[in-house]
């Protein structure tokens, strides 16, 4: 099993998480994008040559959780993946968006987050 597997199975919601500490520079972390409603960052366990995570300022703790109000919030998520995506050069070979959502979605942090996976041949079925 995965180190983010496994680490799902014992992970619970509430309280600060370490995306919460990358937010408010407790842990430092090099932002590749940033703007009013979130910011991007490399993942520490990269998956793929190109493995960047956009978080949300705002702590949603899953996609499931995420409100109706959220929904702009959302949008603005996807576009800043797009936008990173680009700026790493992934739109002119592909990539793939990631949102794991609770323990059998293998999320290990419960601060919504998107995986923007590529530079390389990605494998279907994804798992």
């Amino acid at each position: 099993m995965a180190d983010e597997v496994k680490k799902a199975q014992t992970a619970v919601a509430g309280g600060d998480t370490i995306f919460g500490k990358i937010l408010r520079k407790e842990i430092p972390a090099k932002f590749v994008y940033e703007d009013d409603q979130c910011v991007a960052f490399h993942d520490v366990n990269p998956q793929a040559p190109t493995h960047i995570l956009v978080i949300p300022r705002k702590p949603i703790p899953q996609l499931s959780k995420a409100e109706d109000a959220d929904e702009k919030l959302l949008g603005h998520l996807m576009i800043a993946a797009r936008k990173v995506a680009a700026m790493q050069g992934l739109d002119k070979s592909g990539f793939r968006l990631v949102i794991n959502d609770g323990k059998d979605g293998a999320q290990s942090v419960y601060h919504l987050h998107i995986h923007v996976i590529g530079g390389r041949q990605l494998k279907w079925p994804p798992g």
